[in-house]
């Protein structure tokens, strides 16, 4: 497998640190061994996204969801009960498992639901209304001056005829 050192790039950006993890990590996700659990990622809306887990066999208390940073933890613990039963062949995975999700910015878990052997995770794109895109409105005729120096926010901006 080809890996890439991406140092050059830490020394010359500032700001971009997650950017720069991610693709650092990038070779960790396709690692032998975590395609356990199998999991589908699906687009329900504009801003809605939906996670879905399979977890055959496992219970609701043997689960659990956890949303960090900008980071989705999905974790399971097996209990280990054979009820005195000596299996002959196993194919029912019933491992333990940790399978994390990176969440871009402003991405929040909107519930968690189990429903016959699927985990089904919510998440929607709530943009603060100060980073939404606004439109400025333009106006004709002589420029006026502007009163920058008694200003606390760009929308205190006065303009002084």
């Amino acid at each position: 497998m080809t890996t890439f050192d991406f140092a050059p790039l830490f020394r010359s950006t500032v700001g971009y640190d997650r950017l720069m993890n991610l693709l650092e990590n990038t070779g960790q996700w396709s690692e032998p061994g975590s395609s356990y659990p199998p999991y589908n990622i699906a687009r329900t809306g504009e801003d809605h996204y939906r996670i879905t887990v399979a977890v055959a066999g496992f219970g609701e208390d043997e689960l659990s969801v956890e949303a960090r940073d900008n980071a989705l933890l999905v974790e399971g613990r097996r209990k280990e009960t054979n009820g005195g039963q000596a299996f002959l062949y196993r194919g029912i995975a019933g491992r333990s498992f940790k399978r994390q999700f990176q969440l871009a910015d402003h991405v929040k878990v909107a519930g968690a639901q189990l429903q016959n052997g699927l985990l089904v995770i919510e998440l929607v794109r709530e943009v603060p209304e100060a980073m939404k895109p606004r439109r400025i409105e333009i106006k004709t005729g002589a420029p006026a001056a502007i009163d920058v120096a008694n200003t606390s926010s760009a929308e205190d901006v006065r303009q002084v005829a």
